[in-house]
């Protein structure tokens, strides 16, 4: 029997589905509008840009660009939801609302949408957390999103005038804060 914080390896898979699912409605939905439901994307430093906090990360600006985002978020989700239901719960918040409101006092004037911020976070934290638990399972869960997924780290860098370098450089710093705060607590 598991208990109230960890999922049995079905129930992970569910939820993981479930949440790609909910994207991938979202992301269909967004391209039947001819991407309308991007203008709720967040816009840094404008009141009506705070609504993208939440709302960005379900949105994508193309159909690429969906794809190489709700592959990394359904494997990120799973290998996150080894450190307990509660910690998938708090890290996801964390890096949604920490990552967008950075971006939106920092970034640079654009609408900035994709679950890039969240995906980054999650890395962030698989990277580091894993490291600090001293947990063979989740050493391993570290070495395997460090080999796999470390050239995610030149995402950081202002590359590309499309792509929100910024969402990728804020997640990354609070999924490393997240793994230093919750390895402390």
């Amino acid at each position: 029997m598991s208990s109230p914080n960890t999922l049995t390896m079905r129930q992970q898979i569910n939820v993981v589905i479930l949440l790609s699912l909910l994207i991938a409605g979202v992301e269909i939905l967004n391209l039947l509008t001819g991407r309308m439901l991007n203008s709720f994307g967040l816009i840094p430093r404008q009141l009506s840009g705070l609504l993208g906090i939440v709302s960005s990360p379900l949105l994508h600006n193309s159909f690429w660009h969906f794809i190489s985002n709700i592959l990394p978020f359904a494997l990120f989700s799973f290998l996150l939801l080894q450190h307990g239901t509660r910690r998938y719960l708090q890290v996801s918040l964390i890096c949604i609302v920490g990552s967008g409101l950075l971006v939106w006092l920092f970034g640079r004037t654009a609408i900035h949408v994709g679950a890039s911020g969240l995906i980054y976070g999650y890395f962030g934290y698989l990277l580091l957390a894993g490291i600090l638990s001293g947990k063979i399972k989740l050493i391993a869960i570290s070495l395997f999103v460090g080999i796999s997924y470390g050239g995610l780290v030149f995402g950081v860098l202002p590359l590309r005038s499309y792509i929100s370098w910024e969402s990728h450089l804020f997640g990354l710093i609070v999924g490393l804060i997240c793994a230093y705060y919750f390895h402390k607590k």
